[in-house]
């Protein structure tokens, strides 16, 4: 088939010249800036030229080595949006409709699970089927542009696509970035019931995800314990009825106010989105008992914590359930969600740094301190 291409910048204009982009050489290592030469498409592929793509807590996570299998260099960002800029013959989007030079899309991370395995097909989990690969965790620069902190990303033949809706600004869409579709699969295990306490433990970018989307299932209160205080204000801004400063309570005094704020029972749902593994036993104590506890925070290995199996959960009769990554119903569900309500929460105000490819490592570095609630690498 033949390629359809719109014109683009000096860099994008054909195959064999080159496209910036920031590479993850190693765990540890320094962010670098590495030219890769431009792709020519195979039939079904797509070329994107990346408007926006995120900074996630995960690329800290990669960049201190905290998930096993990463093929390093890796080109970090996993949910990014774009413009086509060129395409692999005729390519449909998710709904049929041919897309077009120029049309602003998005696309799952989550490649080739294989729709065959066991997972796939009668656990219905497909985020463990064993084929699975992400873009900028699982795919290596030396295969090619497949990460968003580029210029350009190239989508393999059978990624899945959205094409934003008109009323959706890519701002608004990369600011919900991929804490909205792992907030959606987070809330759909956590089975919240109208008019539910909900706990949500930690306020970065999922813990801020799942504030929105808990009132959207019918949460009566919903208490957010975390830090810093920037943080916390965009909480209360997205609808937090309290919030509870880690930075000013010990753990104890964590718990005791989150039964002080729930009849003196603990949250009838508790949602970890933390990634910090002491978290865990503290957010088990602040959950009712009979209630539910669901872990999305713990998505890459930074350690263990102890607990006592009596009090902590059998006494308790505490449900427990783990929540790992997503799949294209979250992604797509939570895109319609922000389009729908975009107005009314406004999850661009969660945006607070914006960074050229060459600043990618300071991106990294002030997402990890904290300085920012969400940055994003903007290449051009």
């Amino acid at each position: 088939m033949p390629s359809s291409s719109i014109p683009s910048s000096p860099t994008m204009t054909t195959a064999g010249m080159t496209v910036q982009a920031a590479v993850m050489p190693a765990a540890g290592a320094p962010i670098e800036l590495r030219a890769l030469l431009r792709p020519a498409l195979e039939p079904g592929a797509i070329l994107l030229e990346t408007i926006y793509s995120e900074v996630c807590g995960t690329d800290v996570h990669l960049h201190h080595g905290h998930l096993a299998g990463v093929p390093y260099p890796i080109i970090p960002g996993h949910v990014s949006v774009g413009r086509v800029a060129e395409t692999g013959g005729v390519v449909n989007d998710l709904d049929g409709a041919a897309l077009q030079g120029g049309d602003v899309i998005t696309f799952l991370d989550v490649h080739e699970t294989c729709g065959k395995c066991w997972y796939c097909t009668v656990a219905k989990a497909s985020t463990r089927c064993p084929s699975r690969r992400v873009y900028g965790i699982t795919y290596s620069a030396d295969e090619g542009l497949l990460g968003g902190w580029a210029e350009a990303i190239y989508l393999k033949p059978g990624v899945k696509t959205l094409r934003l809706p008109a009323n959706l600004p890519p701002e608004r869409f990369i600011a919900a970035g991929c804490g909205l579709p792992t907030s959606v699969h987070a809330i759909e295990r956590a089975e919240i019931q109208l008019g539910d306490s909900v706990v949500i433990q930690g306020s970065g970018p999922v813990g801020l995800n799942a504030v929105i989307l808990a009132q959207l299932q019918g949460a009566g209160q919903v208490i957010v314990v975390g830090a810093p205080a920037q943080r916390l204000e965009v909480a209360r801004a997205f609808g937090a009825d309290e919030t509870v400063d880690i930075t000013e309570h010990a753990p104890g005094g964590r718990i005791r106010r989150v039964k002080e704020l729930t009849g003196g029972r603990g949250a009838d749902v508790t949602i970890e989105a933390t990634g910090v593994p002491a978290a865990v036993r503290e957010g088990m104590q602040m959950t009712r008992d009979a209630g539910r506890y669901v872990i999305v925070g713990q998505y890459t290995d930074v350690g263990e914590v102890a607990l006592n199996p009596h009090w902590d959960i059998n006494r308790k009769h505490l449900e427990i359930r783990g929540c790992w990554g997503s799949d294209f119903s979250h992604f797509y569900r939570g895109v319609r969600v922000v389009a729908r309500y975009g107005d009314r929460f406004g999850w661009e105000r969660m945006i607070s740094g914006e960074y050229r490819l060459a600043d990618a490592g300071q991106a990294l570095a002030d997402v990890e301190s904290l300085k920012v609630v969400k940055a994003l690498i903007r290449p051009r």
